[in-house]
């Protein structure tokens, strides 16, 4: 029995490992994607070309977490959209669960719904247990031509939209007193 339980718990490890997929590495074209907003239009990344893009996973809408990094960006989004950037929610919740979020906390930026899963698992950002699935709390600053430019792997969701800020502005070669 304990063998039996051993050796399934080990399939599971390998199939869980085998599903991740890489972060893309800095430098790489971005993955391309068509998933819908929390009005239902389909986005993709290529409608942003020309414009920095904030690209945020996230995992559950109307968390505490994911609340506090939401509202941080609409806090900030006057200094991000002064950068040229466009902000992009990512989770695996629903349309519905992303609308009710987005009205609630009045989020100025579209909330794509990964509901496969897929978009979160080619950027790496996916924590797969089978049978629930949710994003990591990752971020990719994308750059006007559509290659990765920074990888946040590590995030206080309460810090991390001014970190964007100084980032942005280092990328573009920018000083903060300007």
């Amino acid at each position: 029995m304990i063998r039996k339980l051993a050796m399934a718990l080990l399939t599971l490890f390998i199939v869980v490992t085998a599903a991740r997929a890489e972060v893309p590495a800095i430098g790489s074209t971005a993955p391309e994607f068509s998933l819908p907003d929390q009005n239902g239009a389909a986005r993709r990344l290529a409608e942003w070309r020309g414009k920095w893009v904030v690209l945020y996973f996230y995992p559950r809408d109307d968390t505490p977490g994911c609340t506090t990094e939401a509202c941080s960006f609409r806090d900030d989004i006057s200094q991000l959209t002064a950068l040229g950037a466009q902000v992009v929610g990512v989770s695996v919740d629903d349309t519905v669960s992303h609308k009710a979020f987005a009205e609630k906390h009045q989020l100025p930026f579209p909330l794509l719904a990964d509901a496969t899963a897929a978009v979160a698992r080619q950027y790496g950002a996916l924590s797969d247990w089978l049978v629930v699935k949710v994003a990591k709390r990752y971020s990719f600053i994308v750059d006007p031509a559509g290659r990765i430019a920074k990888v946040y792997l590590s995030v206080d969701p309460a810090r991390h939209s001014q970190e964007i800020v100084a980032d942005l502005k280092a990328l573009q070669g920018r000083t903060a007193g300007r």
